[in-house]
């Protein structure tokens, strides 16, 4: 090798060159690449081109390397970069990156030649002062939103914030006004109110409870949460951990855990200081001492304290009072802030209302009249009592009462039968006809009549009595001691219809006692024009007229009272608390029939208790009484009938006190009044009679002649 191919070799073959190319480059005599001192013309850029050009050539045709040949004495001249080459390489720079220029090694191989990293720039130096600008800048800007918010909260929103900041510390409680009492003519209560509390719990609230160093009741540690507050708790309200813990573990803010809670247990309650945990409501609760005596007759009242049947609604004005509130500042956990706001408006509680009912002689009267219905398989039965003086009931009882305590029995809500029911008089209205006989003078007391067992009027309408008999000759005392519907038609015959009807309406039919209790009926007395042919006459012995039971034993009174009719009251007055009863503003008396014809009918109605009347079985040892018995039919809607069996009377008969009506729906064992009702006044007008410590009664009169 010649001393000029020796660099070619080294500095520009990428590979050997075989034998031709050597032998081509050797005949045209030229070395195989072209130094710069060689050629100074050429520029650097050039030199760079031309050898870009001939690496992204070689490497599109790379061949693997072959084993090392001797070289050639002659050379391949180095490949010229012609300039759309050079402009060609520029335009593919993918191909340049793809295939860099690599130099080749003294052992032949290809060495990749790496272009030196760019040194970076330096940044420019920052101005102080210019930092300084933008820091004061900044620091301007967060201290102006600052202040801005600070002049809005303290400035403009400062009221409203503190309205609602208030708000939440501010809490109302009602405070339930004291419900009056319901109590007899002696002072026994019938009704009352009782102190009582809700307890109920927030969940919520307890999730964050911390038992802390406490322990419960039986010593050990107090947990965390439900858990804990059910450890202090459940002892407390008689219930189980794990019951309580259940039901006091959740999200919700309100859970009821007990209700009706008494205040010795609401104290325990409070000294656990669970007030942010558990809540304590005053509650007002209705109770009722004296259980099923007079129970449908007072009523009762719903969860508001509001009255729902019997007296505790027709008086609920006078019972309920006026509900107060408490308002005052409390912290997060539940406790009053000593000094905050606070404010109360006091409740009024309300006035009681005391009652004519005398409580033992509605017991007795309650007792009598549940004994006879279960003797008599009767579907109810109805006492009253009443002064015949002042038209005071001493008792109203219906047989069942019911117990107001339960709310389990819908009968609570039903009321009493007394002023609700309504049936036809029966014979007990033939009272009316011979008080119209006697007061108009068509007939006297010992006026004659001749009675069959059937008697048809001049239009045709038959009527019979109610048992089989020969034709009796009976005086007007003998019509109605043997309680004849045959003599009492021939009775009425004497006696216009209009009269018959202006008596029936003095002595109270088709009209409100005024006892002012909810569901009372009027019963019904249709105008005379409204009459046909057959009820002419059969309102003269208590058919076609329907009443209540208080107005049945109504006309009773006003003929025991001399004639003078009283309406019947239940309230002897009411009392706001601290101050004196206040008596019942009463009506004047209205005169119905003289006192003559009063003390005949009187006279009357003592011979139906006697041997020769209906009501034997009436009789009070020591008194005179006087009565009438009463057996109505009662027409079924969906067909067929029953009977209303009754007796009413009073006593003494020389000097009435008392009236005592007696009812019975459906007997089975008798159908007479005389038979089931008459025992039952027994046993009720003897006990007032002794209760009240009347005298006995004088001699009684001789006997009205009965027959002719």
């Amino acid at each position: 090798m010649t001393r000029r191919e020796a660099p070619a070799t080294r500095a520009g073959a990428s590979r050997p060159v075989t034998g031709s190319a050597a032998q081509s480059r050797g005949a045209s005599g030229t070395t195989g690449r072209t130094t710069p001192r060689q050629q100074p013309g050429r520029s650097a850029q050039q030199g760079r081109t031309a050898q870009q050009g001939r690496t992204a050539q070689q490497g599109r045709t790379a061949q693997p390397p072959r084993a090392a040949q001797p070289a050639r004495t002659t050379a391949r001249p180095a490949a010229r970069t012609t300039p759309r080459q050079a402009a060609g390489a520029q335009a593919r720079p993918a191909a340049r990156a793809q295939a860099r220029p690599k130099a080749v090694s003294r052992s032949g191989g290809a060495v990749e030649r790496r272009r030196p990293p760019r040194p970076r720039r330096a940044p420019a130096a920052a101005s102080p002062e210019r930092r300084q600008r933008l820091l004061l800048v900044v620091a301007a800007i967060v201290v102006a939103v600052f202040v801005g918010r600070l002049v809005q909260v303290q400035v403009f929103q400062a009221p409203s914030l503190a309205a609602a900041a208030r708000s939440q510390r501010l809490t109302t409680v009602v405070v339930p006004a004291h419900r009056g009492d319901i109590t007899d003519r002696n002072g026994v209560v019938l009704a009352t109110s009782v102190d009582r509390y809700t307890v109920s719990a927030d969940p919520k609230a307890i999730q964050g409870f911390r038992g802390g160093q406490r322990a419960d009741a039986e010593g050990n540690p107090v947990a965390d949460g439900a858990l804990g507050v059910a450890q202090l708790l459940a002892p407390v309200l008689g219930s189980t951990k794990a019951e309580l813990a259940a039901t006091i573990n959740g999200s919700s803010h309100y859970v009821v855990l007990a209700r009706n809670v008494v205040p010795e247990r609401q104290r325990e309650i409070r000294a656990l200081g669970l007030q942010a945990y558990i809540r304590t409501e005053l509650v007002s609760k209705r109770v009722y001492p004296a259980g099923t005596v007079a129970g449908a007759l007072v009523g009762f009242v719903d969860s508001d304290q509001k009255g729902q049947g019997g007296l505790e609604r027709a008086y609920d004005h006078v019972l309920a009072g006026t509900a107060g509130s408490e308002s005052y500042e409390r912290s997060r956990d539940g406790v009053r802030i000593p000094g905050g706001e606070q404010s109360s408006t006091p409740a009024v509680p309300g006035g009681d209302v005391v009652l004519t009912i005398d409580h033992d002689v509605q017991w007795k009267a309650q007792s009598s009249i549940d004994d006879m219905v279960r003797k008599s398989g009767a579907a109810f039965g109805i006492v009253l009592v009443e002064d015949t003086r002042t038209g005071e009931l001493l008792a109203v009882a219906d047989s069942g009462s019911v117990d107001p305590n339960d709310r389990s029995d819908a009968s609570v809500a039903k009321g009493s039968r007394a002023v609700q029911d309504t049936f036809e008089p029966g014979s007990t209205g033939k009272v009316v006809t011979m008080a119209a006989a006697l007061e108009t003078g068509a007939w006297k007391v010992d006026s004659q009549l001749t009675v069959p067992y059937t008697f048809t009027t001049p239009n045709g309408q038959t009527f019979k009595d109610s048992h089989h008999h020969p034709v009796e000759r009976l005086t007007l005392a003998g019509v109605l001691a043997h309680s004849s519907n045959s003599g009492t038609v021939q009775v009425a015959e004497k006696i216009p219809p209009q009269v018959q009807h202006d008596f029936m309406s003095k002595f109270g039919f088709g009209k409100l006692t005024g006892l002012g209790l909810p569901g009372e009926s009027r019963g019904a007395l249709h105008p005379v024009d409204k009459w046909d042919g057959r009820t002419r006459y059969a309102v003269a012995f208590g058919q076609g007229v329907s009443v209540n039971a208080m107005q049945a034993t109504d006309v009773f009174s006003t003929v025991a009272n001399g004639g003078v009719s009283v309406p019947p009251t239940l309230v002897k007055g009411t009392r706001a608390p601290g101050d004196e009863l206040v008596p019942t503003a009463r009506k004047a008396g209205t005169r119905v029939i003289s006192e003559a014809t009063s003390q005949t009918l009187l006279h009357m109605m003592e011979e139906v208790t006697s041997e020769e009347g209906t009501a034997q079985a009436a009789q009070v040892p020591g008194y005179r009484v006087a009565g009438k018995t009463g057996t109505a039919q009662i027409f079924l809607p969906g067909g067929g009938y029953t009977y209303m069996a009754s007796f009413i009377g009073v006593a003494p008969a020389d000097d009435p006190r008392y009236t005592v009506s007696v009812f019975l729906k459906s007997p089975h064992s008798s159908i007479f009044g005389g038979v089931v009702a008459a025992p039952v006044f027994r046993d009720v007008m003897g006990f007032v009679l002794q209760k009240e410590a009347v005298p006995p009664s004088a001699a009684a009169p001789t006997p009205l002649p009965l027959t002719w």
